[in-house]
C-alpha cells in the first residue's frame, strides 16, 4: 500500500520577475515501510521535493496524496496538525530549543500535540525510552550546547519519533557529522525502518543510500531513474551495495 503518492506535481518560484520552475510535473510513489533516498547533483531540486512531499512547503500545482488526503489542497492548520500527528522531519541542521533541555525538546511535539491525550509523565516516560534505545539517555537533562553532534542528531531521532509517525522526512541528515556519528545514525534510522517506519531522505552520502531500499536520481527538477537496491539483510552485502550503486549512479551521470 502506498502511503505517498505524488502526481504531476510542479514548484516554481519568481526571482526578479523571472519565473524559475524547480520541480517539474514530478510523478512518483512511497510504499509503507519503504527507506527512499533522493540523489543528485547540487541545485536539482532535491530538498524542494522533499519539502514539497512533506507539506513543509506549498506547491505551485499537482496532487500529493498522503493516505487518502492531498495535502496539496489542505489549509495551513490542517497541515499543520498532519505534520506534527503523523510524520517526523530530521534536518541536516539539528534545530533545538537552547532554552529547553534535550529530553524536553525530544517531548515538546507530543506536548504540542492535541491529539495525545497521554499525561506529561507518560509522555516523558516515553522519550526516555527513545532515548535509551538509541543510547543517548545519559544527556537527557543536557543542554543541547553540551553534546557531541552525533547525539544531538540521534536526539533530533528520538523528537521525529515521539508521535509515533507514519513517515520520517529527512533532508541530509549526516551532512553535518563526522563518519563514526554518520553511520551510528544510519543503523538507527535503518533499526526504525525495518521496525516499519517508512523514510524518504535526501543524501549526498552513497554509503547512506546504499543503506536504502530505492533510491530516486534526481536532475532539472524530475526523476531521471531509479534504482531498486531492495532491503539490506546484513552487513556483508554493504560494500557489494554500495559498488553496485556507485555504478548506477555513474550511468545516471553523478
Amino acid at each position: 500500500m502506498n502511503i505517498l503518492d505524488v502526481k504531476d506535481l510542479c514548484k516554481t518560484y519568481i526571482v526578479n520577475g523571472r519565473q524559475n520552475n524547480i520541480l517539474k510535473n514530478v510523478n512518483f510513489n512511497i510504499s509503507e515501510g519503504e527507506m527512499v533516498a533522493i540523489m543528485g547533483p547540487s541545485g536539482s531540486g532535491k530538498s524542494t521535493l522533499l519539502y514539497s512531499a512533506s507539506g513543509m512547503d506549498n506547491v505551485t500545482s499537482g496532487k500529493v496524496k498522503f493516505g487518502d488526503k492531498n495535502i496539496a489542497k489542505m489549509r495551513e492548520k490542517e497541515l499543520s496538525d498532519l505534520r506534527l500527528d503523523e510524520m517526523g522531519f530530521i534536518f541536516q541542521q539539528m534545530y533545538m530549543l537552547k532554552n529547553l533541555t534535550v529530553v524536553d525538546n525530544i517531548i515538546l511535539p507530543a506536548v504540542q500535540s492535541k491529539k495525545n491525550k497521554e499525561s506529561h509523565k507518560k509522555i516523558l516516560q516515553r522519550g526516555h525510552d527513545l532515548m535509551r534505545k538509541l543510547g543517548i539517555i545519559e544527556i537527557a537533562d543536557n543542554d543541547i550546547n553540551e553534546v557531541s553532534g552525533g547525539q544531538l542528531q540521534r536526539a533530533c531521532i528520538c523528537r521525529s519519533m515521539i508521535n509515533n509517525p507514519k513517515i520520517i522526512f529527512a533532508d541530509e541528515p549526516t551532512g553535518a557529522l563526522n563518519h563514526t556519528s554518520s553511520n551510528e545514525v544510519m543503523i538507527e534510522l535503518t533499526k526504525l525502518n525495518n521496525n516499519g517506519t517508512t523514510i524518504m531522505l535526501v543524501t549526498h552520502d552513497v554509503k547512506v543510500a546504499a543503506k536504502c531500499t530505492r533510491i530516486m536520481y534526481f536532475v532539472d527538477g524530475n526523476i531521471k531513474g531509479e534504482y531498486n537496491l531492495g532491503r539490506c539483510e546484513n552487513d556483508s552485502q554493504k560494500r557489494e551495495r554500495e559498488r553496485t550503486l556507485n555504478n548506477w549512479l555513474m550511468e545516471m551521470g553523478w
